[in-house]
């Protein structure tokens, strides 16, 4: 698999490199999260990324003071596993150096499949703020090579990603793909998420 460096002109369709500022307190309190018994975790919202000067002045600059929360995700992957995304963008920051596997929401077919050999692989630096854009499709990142775990901030508008309390109609058949609150996701036949659609077809990517 080619891994292009996220200053790479393919790069972007999918997002943006942004320029937020001083990042050092949460990159610190990032680095602080113990890593996980499990493979990966993922918070949506930690107080001591949250309630940082830092997070609030992303908030108001890349939000537009919408409400937001501030998570992570954190652990050890190599696999693609499952594709989701958002209603809006996401903002993120990398603690460790990380790839991300990234696709386009305009390539799910009509049936609800996606071919995994459309997905762009994409090394993001430690210290790197990005913007991931809504129609972005992207996966838990991965180790970049030469890596022990990853470390990942997670900026998403308040209350996505919550155990949905409510059901959709399928008159939009999309929304069968609607997991969490301002969630949608696509799982790998061989790496199953209980409630999600399977379908992701191809390789299971592994970095």
């Amino acid at each position: 698999m080619q891994i292009f460096d996220v200053t790479d002109e393919r790069f972007r369709p999918y997002g943006r490199i942004v320029h937020a500022g001083d990042l050092d307190e949460l990159l610190t309190n990032l680095a602080a999260v113990p890593y996980p018994a499990e493979k990966m975790k993922s918070v949506a919202n930690k107080t001591s990324l949250a309630d940082t000067k830092a997070a609030h002045r992303l908030e108001q600059t890349f939000f537009g003071g919408l409400p937001t929360e501030t998570g992570y995700c954190i652990g050890h992957n190599h696999l693609l596993n499952s594709l989701e995304f958002h209603s809006s963008s996401e903002i993120n920051l990398a603690a460790t150096d990380l790839v991300l596997l990234l696709g386009k929401r305009q390539d799910i077919h009509d049936d609800l499949t996606y071919d995994t050999d459309q997905l762009a692989a994409f090394l993001i630096p430690k210290g790197t703020a990005i913007e991931l854009y809504a129609t972005t499709l992207h996966a838990a990142p991965c180790e970049a090579p030469g890596q022990d775990g990853c470390r990942w901030l997670v900026m998403l508008p308040a209350g996505t990603n919550r155990d949905l309390e409510f059901s959709v109609n399928h008159d939009d058949p999309l929304n069968r793909l609607l997991f969490k609150t301002n969630t949608w996701l696509l799982a790998h036949p061989d790496a199953p998420v209980d409630g999600a659609f399977a379908g992701l077809v191809g390789e299971n990517l592994r970095v």
